[in-house]
Parts: structure tokens; C-alpha cells; sequence
């Protein structure tokens, strides 16, 4: 028997639970443990569960009453649904964030990275932080109508506009939707200067747009390598382009003469952080010439949903990695203060820092920093000689 919280939702999305000692749920209610989704439906999927957001009234959970019938288990399809916002320019204050605009083209991600610190942003829409993050989509066909209004607002100033702060702009989906191409377009014709964050080779497929705004110092890109390892890229981060094909897409860039930075984003104790020197030399033999790194970030459910990941991939390292990650965040899995929520505080985390320090000025990484142009910024041209007499 499944109980629902909605009557739309899929019960069959829940399946068996990783059992938690009932000490630990008592103590530790972030790391309660979510009803898991048959592994055969969630194949190339990121996380394990589906659990409902914390803005719901109501929580879902499943027990066996015998009455279930065995079915040929059905895999989760993407879910794309057309999404028409009437702003499409992001503002932020945040004072440890280098921008104060972005553009998301999407919500949700199909790369499925099971650390993605944008997850419970799903939440917002009804849905699940877990697998309807990665497989109930929202795109914005009409991003380039909108940024082009906003552009030409009388009290426009410019700045850089960055593109994949929350969700990746270059998501497979972005293949046949073409929005951050159309975006990119908009951001040439006016000379407006761009920041990409992306762990997609496809953003190579616009290099006839980047190559001449970088050219103008106007574009620049960071490709994200959270692991060498292949093995470990499939099971985090399944739907994303594999580290070869992101050490290529670096190596394409900057032969293109596009400035290319690295993001060592998370480092994850005890799972990744010992590639940290050679994610960065590999890197800058791509071609990268600037680097950063942020500590793994779990707000919300995401706490939850990587505790069930480690559990059901890692379980060896599964309480040497929490234990780990709290020593970076006061004794809790998360702090979001300011100026700590991207490093972490306390000795693993001074460590962390002064490893990347100390490898990126070997390599020779941040020797220049490359800043964006704003002076070359003009207004969207009128899209008609008729209104141009108004």
C-alpha cells in the first residue's frame, strides 16, 4: 500500500526502504531515510528515491500489504513542460556570489548529478528534489524574447550575465529546445558580456557564437570536472558528458580562443577530494587557465538524498563521508552562511583550501584573471522601422 499525497503521482515510484538504525532517525531527522525506486525504472537516473518536497501538507511513504501485482517494471521518462515566465533575468545580492544576474533556460536537470545544490529548488514547483528533478523538466522557449525587452528597459545597466548558475544550460535537452543558443544570440547582437558554467560538451556547439564575443571580451566559460574517474562520473553525475569529453570540450574552447576556467565543484570528502591536483593538471593541460572549487553543499533534502546514494553505492564510506562533511560545517551537514557555505570551516576545510591553493599556483592557474568588457554594451535594435518612430 502506498499512501499519497496527490492523487496524480505515480505510486509504483516506491519501492523499498534502506533501513536506518531508529537511534539515528530519532537524532538525526536530515538523514531520515526516503522510500527507494526500483532499480530497473531508474536506470541512468541519478538518485534513488523521489520524495516529496517540503512544502507538501502530506508525505508518501510505502508498505507491502500483499496486494501488489508483479509488472515488468517500466523505466522514467523525461518530461519536458513548456514553461512561459514573464521575466527572464535573475537577480541576486548575495555578497559571495562574483554576479548579480543570471538566465536559467530550465528547471531541473537531465545530467541527474546526485549533488546538485539546486535539487530542492523543485520543491517550488510541487515536485520532487529527487527523481522529478532529472525527469519532470520546465524549458523557456520564449527566454529570448524576454531578455531582449528587458535589454532595452530605460534602466538597464550592464553586467556580466551568467548562464547555468542554477540548472546546466546546456542539459540534453537544450539539443532540440535551442534556448541558451537563442539567448547567446541575443547577448552577441548587443555586445552583452556572458559567463557560462557548464559540464556539457554540447556548449562547443556554439563556439561560431563564443568565439568572436571572446574575441571582443565578451564571453568566457567554466567547464565543471568533479571526477577523473569514469566509473565514479556514472554513478554521480549519469546523464552529464563524461571527464574525457570534458577535458576535450576545455582543449576545444581555448584553441577557439575562449577563456577556459575549471570548477572542481563539489569536492566531496572521502570520495573525491583526493583528485583535486590532478583534476587540475589535467585541466590545464586542456587548456584552462583559471580555477575554483566548492565544498559538496546539501540544503534541504538533498541531505537525505545523498545519504541514500552513499548508502546504496558507497556504504563502506557512507559515516566516514557525513562525518566528514559535518567537521566542514560546524557540526551540522549544512551551514548556509555567507562567505562559508561554498568552503566550509574547520581544519578539513582549511586543508581542502590550502591543497587547491597550493596545486593551482604550481600549475599556474589565476596568474591573470580574465574580466569582461561592459563599456561595448548598446541597446536591442527596435524590431521594426514602425516603431522606431515612437
Amino acid at each position: 500500500m502506498v499512501r499519497l499525497r496527490r492523487a496524480h503521482r505515480d505510486a509504483t515510484r516506491s519501492g523499498p526502504v534502506i533501513p536506518v538504525p531508529p537511534d539515528v532517525e530519532r537524532r538525526r531527522p536530515e538523514l531520515r531515510t526516503y522510500a527507494t525506486v526500483e532499480a530497473e525504472r531508474r536506470r541512468g537516473r541519478g538518485t534513488n528515491a523521489n520524495p516529496d518536497g517540503r512544502y507538501e501538507p502530506i508525505q508518501r511513504e510505502a508498505a507491502f500489504d500483499g496486494w501488489d501485482l508483479v509488472e515488468e517494471p517500466t523505466s522514467i521518462r523525461t518530461e519536458v513542460t513548456v514553461e512561459k515566465p514573464r521575466t527572464i533575468i535573475a537577480r541576486n545580492d548575495s555578497p559571495d556570489i562574483s554576479f548579480d544576474r543570471s538566465i536559467n533556460p530550465y528547471r531541473g536537470c537531465e545530467h541527474g548529478c546526485v549533488y546538485c545544490f539546486a535539487r530542492p529548488s523543485h520543491a517550488y514547483q510541487g515536485l520532487s528534489p529527487g527523481l522529478d528533478f532529472e525527469t519532470r523538466l520546465f524549458a523557456k522557449p520564449n527566454a529570448a524574447e524576454l531578455l531582449r525587452r528587458e535589454l532595452a528597459a530605460p534602466g538597464y545597466r550592464v553586467d556580466t550575465m551568467a548562464l547555468g548558475t542554477n540548472t546546466d544550460p546546456y542539459q540534453p535537452i537544450e539539443k532540440q529546445y535551442r534556448i541558451t543558443r537563442s539567448i547567446l544570440e541575443v547577448l552577441s547582437e548587443t555586445d552583452h558580456p556572458v559567463g557560462i558554467v557548464t559540464k556539457s560538451a554540447l556548449v562547443a556547439r556554439d563556439i561560431d557564437i563564443l568565439a568572436p564575443m571572446a574575441a571582443r571580451g565578451l564571453a568566457k566559460v567554466a567547464i565543471s570536472v568533479t571526477t577523473l574517474d569514469p566509473k565514479l562520473a556514472r554513478r554521480m553525475e549519469p546523464r552529464a558528458a563524461t571527464p574525457q569529453k570534458r577535458l576535450a570540450t576545455i582543449r576545444t574552447l581555448a584553441e577557439a580562443g575562449i577563456p577556459v576556467s575549471v570548477l572542481v565543484a563539489p569536492v566531496i570528502p572521502a570520495l573525491n577530494d583526493h583528485e583535486i591536483e590532478s583534476i587540475l593538471q589535467a585541466c590545464w593541460a586542456a587548456g584552462a587557465r583559471e580555477a575554483g572549487y566548492v565544498l559538496l553543499r546539501l540544503p534541504h533534502e538533498l541531505k537525505g538524498l545523498v545519504r541514500d546514494w552513499l548508502a546504496e553505492n558507497y556504504p563502506d564510506r557512507m559515516k566516514h563521508v557525513l562525518s566528514l562533511v559535518e567537521g566542514t560545517r560546524d557540526g551540522k551537514l549544512y551551514d548556509a552562511t555567507w562567505g562559508q557555505r561554498q568552503t566550509g570551516v574547520g581544519p578539513y576545510a582549511w586543508m581542502i583550501g590550502r591543497r587547491f591553493e597550493k596545486a593551482s599556483e604550481r600549475f599556474g592557474f589565476n596568474r591573470v584573471r580574465r574580466e569582461l568588457r561592459t563599456d561595448l554594451f548598446r541597446k536591442p535594435a527596435k524590431e521594426t522601422a514602425q516603431l522606431a518612430l515612437f
